[in-house]
């Protein structure tokens, strides 16, 4: 222990000597563990942990799934779960649920406020393993048809809208005016499936027995608990057995012939997991690009030493002594670099966290035990490897070397500049790559970016109402609402237009339905003619400037008494009608048929032009259906201003409020924000990978410029003999220039293979970009020479202005 602490002062005080090198590895080491810690963080906390419920390895999700359709990840229709649920011979208990929202009435002094719910059977909460913090889970008498209307709080809706009062329980609050029994609150720790969730409802009293019923509705999550020893394979077998019967038996209906059963955790991180584990490895790229580059600088200062190394060599040091101390050298700057490093992750995953709020599991997200095991195991690692470059670089026989004449110290040097060469070759390759993978998710971001929606968004307000089922149940109050809130605000100073709709463009993919058309024959068995469904205002197209193509758009008149109508658009006529005269076919449509009316005939009187749900999807065939045919309370509203559209927020809000103080309004963004939000994670992912390609590219440029400053030490004598020979300067700038290239074009070969053999991995995650998409590796090519150049230039420049007899004068 003596030793040890005598050679750690020693080495403490050979870094302090040269602050400039020593700061630069650990900033450089800091920079590579912060990243790939920040990484590992998530993608262990995303992926790897399990998730907090009980027997979380027996829990799993279950689709319909269509693999011959490629359709792999449908949500159940409730009849189809019901079969699953009577038949199987898998599953300890089974259950389904559906995301909603509701307004919370106002209480207490606070404002009415929208919330996010869960509406499950019974089962659900057992089969997850929760128990209630206080009062009761659901029962299958709550969960009934016809039952009093029921809720459970979580944890923090009950502590922030209530204060925690345990008396609560067996009170009634208010969701879209109408009371229900508060009957448990959820324990602190479930917040499953994610945070947002502030409250559950029982199915029963939710959903009509004809929707329970239902084998074409594809709107339920379905969960279980398999019983033991039964594995997931098995059950998935189970239940696309059920699956392929129920398709043999209702033939008619749009019911997949298989199922896709996951563990509960895969299923919630599917959607993420491959772009994680790409960033994941981006950083380990950096993190290698880091550990390399300070090789190569401890192989440049264990070059610069060589003459006090083979004079401690001369006096009796072995060669297990000089490795221990560069190893000890290289361990202490890397663990320096590690504690930074630390710190750098614990920020990263701030801003990551703040950047990337619909990450699953993102409340699970923060620096741990493992996070820093895993930063100080990576340090010691880089530290190891960096340590025994100059032991690898060069051998101990040639240490004596530098104790006899300059010149041949020269020759003696030529194994450690190959090392370097190499090493930074690897350099350059693993650069190219990020700076492709970067290139890629910039350029598909841009695309993303550019892409027409099919309406203009500049000077456009949304927000979104949601008028409760009770107080409008009839359908002509809706109506009435309606129109009050359009003439209302189309008064306002500065408004151009206003429009309604379930869903606006460019914001979501909505609901979607299969059809058929009752003039054409009807499509083949297990084939699907699956629409987008939207139901607008009179006003949707003209204010949003969508074009009319043929007929005539919906008018006032288009309500209740006469809702049979539908207009298409024009991927509709395309896709469907092959061609034929759309204006008088008639739709198919039971699910979507108006309260009371049971003829699922709709008939088409318009055509209007393509728009887009979201910048990432391709143009679908969408029918739209009147506003006020009654059957729809949720609307989003889009309002056509003359200036800055945020400043109508708040009067929009008043008229709401005056017409009705039980609404609360949400989602008050504008359309450029709707818009932007469908882009932001690609914006993320670009911005990301951009950041570690740019600090890949600077350590790159940092290690050509020192390979070459190295060369231009070396062979400064050299130099002087072919100056003093009758070189010219221009020829010792091109000679000392191709050398400092020479492992950067090597390099750039190499890393543009490897990554036109990597890119598929990430082809997934592209919407408009070829994973081999020649401009950007022409670009990547560009930039990485460009950069290389100009760190070989200054060294290669001052060598050419060597004088010759200064030069000969120190050989």
């Amino acid at each position: 222990m003596d030793l040890l602490f005598r050679d750690l002062r020693q080495t403490l005080r050979n870094l302090a000597s040269t602050p400039g090198f020593s700061l630069t590895v650990v900033l450089v080491m800091a920079l590579g563990i912060g990243a790939t810690a920040a990484l590992f963080t998530v993608v262990n906390s995303v992926l790897m942990k399990p998730l907090p419920l009980p027997d979380s390895d027996r829990l799993v999700r279950a689709w319909e799934a269509s693999p011959s359709h490629g359709y792999m990840h449908t949500n159940a229709a409730p009849g189809i779960y019901k079969l699953w649920h009577d038949q199987n011979r898998s599953f300890e208990s089974l259950a389904i649920a559906t995301p909603d929202e509701h307004s919370l009435a106002s209480s207490g002094g606070q404002l009415p406020e929208r919330i996010e719910t869960r509406v499950a059977t019974w089962q659900a909460l057992p089969t997850l393993g929760v128990q209630p913090a206080y009062g009761r889970l659901f029962t299958a008498n709550d969960d009934r048809q016809g039952a009093p209307e029921t809720a459970m709080l979580t944890w923090s809706l009950w502590k922030r809208r209530f204060g925690g009062d345990p008396s609560i329980v067996g009170r009634q609050i208010l969701l879209d005016t109408v009371p229900f029994t508060v009957i448990g609150i959820l324990p602190e720790w479930f917040s499953w499936p994610n945070p947002r969730v502030q409250l559950w409802m029982a199915l029963g009293p939710e959903v009509s027995a004809q929707e329970m019923a239902s084998l074409n509705a594809h709107s339920f999550m379905v969960i279980g608990k398999l019983r033991a020893g039964v594995s997931v394979a098995a059950a998935n077998a189970d239940l696309t057995r059920i699956s392929a019967n129920a398709s043999r038996q209702f033939p008619g209906d749009s019911v997949m012939e298989s199922a896709n059963v996951k563990p509960l955790l895969d299923a919630e991180t599917y959607r993420v997991r491959t772009l994680l584990n790409v960033l994941f490895a981006a950083t380990a790229c950096l993190l290698l690009i880091a550990c390399l580059n300070i090789a190569n600088l401890l192989v440049a200062r264990s070059a610069a030493r060589r003459r006090e190394l083979a004079i401690r060599s001369a006096l009796g040091s072995s060669r297990a002594r000089l490795i221990r101390d560069r190893l000890l050298e290289s361990l202490v700057l890397c663990s320096a670099g590690g504690l930074f490093g630390i710190l750098i992750a614990q920020f990263a995953l701030q801003w990551l966290v703040a950047r990337r709020t619909n990450l699953p599991r993102v409340e699970d997200i923060h620096l741990d035990a493992a996070a820093v095991a895993f930063a100080v195991l990576v340090a010691i690692f880089c530290g190891l490897i960096a340590g025994l470059a100059p032991a690898v670089a060069e051998r101990h026989d040639q240490l004596l070397n530098a104790l006899q004449d300059q010149s041949r110290a020269v020759s003696g040097s030529r194994q450690s500049l190959r090392f370097r060469r190499a090493v930074l070759t690897v350099e350059v390759a693993l650069t190219v790559v990020l700076l492709v993978g970067a290139g890629l998710f910039l350029r598909d971001y841009q695309k993303l970016r550019s892409i027409d929606i099919g309406v203009p968004t500049a000077n456009t307000l949304t927000m979104n109402i949601e008028l409760p089922f009770i107080p409008y149940k009839d359908g002509n109050k809706k109506i009435a609402f309606y129109e009050q809130l359009q003439e209302q605000v189309r008064a306002l100073p500065g408004v151009h237009g206003i429009a309604l709709a379930t869903v606006l463009p460019g914001q979501t993919t909505g609901e979607d339905d299969d059809i058929s058309i009752a003039e054409l024959p009807p499509p083949p068995k297990n084939e699907w003619q699956d629409v987008e469904v939207r139901f607008v205002d009179p006003g949707f197209f003209r204010t949003l400037e969508i074009p009319l193509r043929r007929g005539r758009v919906f008018t006032t008149q288009d309500r209740l008494d006469r809702s049979r109508l539908v207009i298409v658009n024009e991927s509709f006529v395309k896709t469907y009608l092959r061609g034929q005269e759309p204006l008088g076919k008639h739709v198919n449509d039971l699910n979507n048929a108006p309260e009371g009316n049971k003829d699922p005939k709709n008939e088409i009187v318009g055509v209007v032009g393509d728009v887009r749900t979201t910048p990432d999807r391709e143009i679908e065939p969408t029918i739209y259906f009147p506003l006020y045919n009654g059957i729809r309370g949720e609307m989003n509203i889009a309002v056509r201003t003359a200036e800055n559209p945020l400043s109508f927020a708040l009067p929009i809000q008043r008229i709401v409020a005056h017409l009705d103080p039980t609404l609360p309004v949400a989602d008050i963004l504008t359309y450029d924000d709707v818009v932007g939000k469908n882009t932001a994670d690609a914006s993320f992912n670009a911005t990301l990978l951009t950041v570690f390609a740019g600090l890949s590219l600077v350590l790159a440029a940092v290690g050509l410029f020192g390979v070459l400053s190295f060369l231009v030490a070396q062979r400064t004598p050299e130099i002087g003999v072919r100056m003093a020979l009758g070189a010219q300067r221009e020829h010792v700038l091109r000679l000392l220039l191709a050398d400092g290239l020479r492992p950067a074009i090597l390099g750039l070969v190499l890393g543009i293979v490897a990554s036109a053999g990597l890119t598929r991995l990430v082809a997934s995650l592209l919407y408009g970009t070829q994973p081999l998409d020649p401009l950007v590796f022409g670009l990547v090519s560009v930039a990485l020479l460009t950069v290389a150049a100009l760190a070989c230039l200054l060294p290669a420049w001052r060598a050419s202005q060597l004088d010759p007899v200064a030069a000969l004068r120190a050989e």
